[in-house]
């Protein structure tokens, strides 16, 4: 029974073509008494024709069906509405099935209009029959079926267009839905993107720069050689672990991720170490309290200094220097990160592919800071951050 009402509501006119089939079956045992009444039959069936034959089209053209049915029911007054003539038909509900197309699928001004032209043509009848008693009966019943149709227009147009305003609505939040998703899938993908470069890209330099330092010594100071050799070795113990920790998070729900603590401002000072230890001196400058800080700004404060150092590493050239400073105050925490070496941000550009400053202009702006790298006036590279801290 769904299934035929389904379809039913899927092919309209067949449903109006069964309603103007049953009419006209009733219609015409009418007409088939009409010889005594002096009433042409070929009349008779012309003007019912008119009448119910534009009721399968009436909801894909609803304005011309309807006068052509209000032309039929006029035409039916010049041919047998006359005193002695059929007073009602079944066909005459053909005008009522238009009132209602015209309030529920067009509107009140186009069906007020209509009406009408019912009124006047329920009026020429009423003179055509006066001479019957049942006359003022049958006008008011006529009333109350194209009122009872305007009602029913008036319910369904309603109730049609809070359909489809819901099923816009639907719409519209179906692709908000999807275009939220795509924006957090692409977040998620840009973060843990940050996330890999910056581990990958630090533990990989210090473990070129150290297996470097260990082929030039393997023979003439074993020892370092060795030392070289275990700094790559945990270097990249540390690299695989954060990795893991990273790649967890994309584990399906079902399996256990490893959480591990995300690192912070703190550990700038590892950083400077493992950067010493690599062959770059590095000074570090620290004003001001910066173990507190909010998680996001740190791990920022990290990554930044981490890229940087990274950078420093593979691009500024033998002999060079780098110093780290953090100052914070009670509004905001301010990271610069200089070096002397000859990179230039073409050099930077064409080795990494510019995702490290990518990646860093980015978490300032996620955190609502400031973010500028370039070349230093006397030579050199220099990054410069600031971070709100106020709220």
């Amino acid at each position: 029974m769904r299934r035929f009402s389904l379809w039913m509501k899927a092919h309209p006119a067949f449903g109006d073509s069964l309603i103007a089939g049953i009419l006209l079956i009733f219609d015409m045992a009418v007409g088939l008494s009409t010889a005594d009444r002096g009433v042409s039959f070929s009349a008779f069936l012309a003007v019912t024709l008119l009448m119910l034959g534009p009721l399968p089209f009436r909801r894909y053209h609803p304005l011309g069906t309807s006068y052509l049915i209000l032309a039929g029911g006029y035409l039916q007054l010049f041919t047998h509405g006359g005193e002695g003539g059929i007073p009602v038909r079944m066909s005459d509900f053909a005008l009522a099935i238009a009132l209602y197309t015209l309030v529920a699928y067009i509107g009140r001004k186009s069906a007020l209009i209509y009406s009408c032209w019912l009124l006047a043509g329920t009026l020429l009848w009423a003179v055509f029959q006066v001479g019957e008693l049942q006359a003022v009966f049958l006008v008011f019943l006529v009333f109350m079926v194209f009122g009872f149709s305007w009602a029913m227009g008036e319910f369904i147009g309603a109730r049609r267009a809070y359909q489809s305003e819901l099923e816009q609505r639907l719409k519209l939040l179906e692709t908000e839905r999807d275009q939220q998703a795509k924006i957090a899938v692409g977040e998620e993908r840009s973060r843990i993107a940050r996330e890999l470069h910056d581990v990958v890209a630090h533990a990989v330099s210090v473990m070129i720069v150290h297996a470097d330092g260990a082929a030039y010594t393997i023979r003439s100071q074993p020892e370092v050689a060795e030392n070289a050799v275990r700094t790559i070795a945990e270097t990249g113990r540390l690299a695989l672990t954060e990795m893991r920790r990273l790649l967890g998070v994309l584990r399906s729900e079902d399996a256990e991720t490893q959480w591990a603590p995300q690192p912070d401002a703190r550990g700038v000072v590892e950083l400077a170490e493992n950067t010493r230890a690599a062959g770059v001196p590095v000074r570090l400058e620290i004003n001001g309290d910066v173990e507190d800080l909010p998680a996001g700004v740190g791990l920022s404060i990290y990554r930044i200094v981490q890229e940087a150092l990274t950078n420093t590493i593979k691009h500024a050239g033998a002999g060079t220097t780098a110093t780290v400073r953090l100052s914070r105050s009670p509004e905001e925490l301010r990271l610069e990160v200089v070096d002397n070496g000859f990179g230039t941000p073409h050099d930077v550009v064409k080795v990494s592919g510019g995702n490290g400053l990518i990646g860093m202009r980015e978490r300032a702006a996620v955190l609502g800071g400031e973010f500028e790298a370039g070349p230093n006036p006397g030579g050199g590279w220099r990054v410069r951050a600031c971070f709100p801290l106020a709220a």
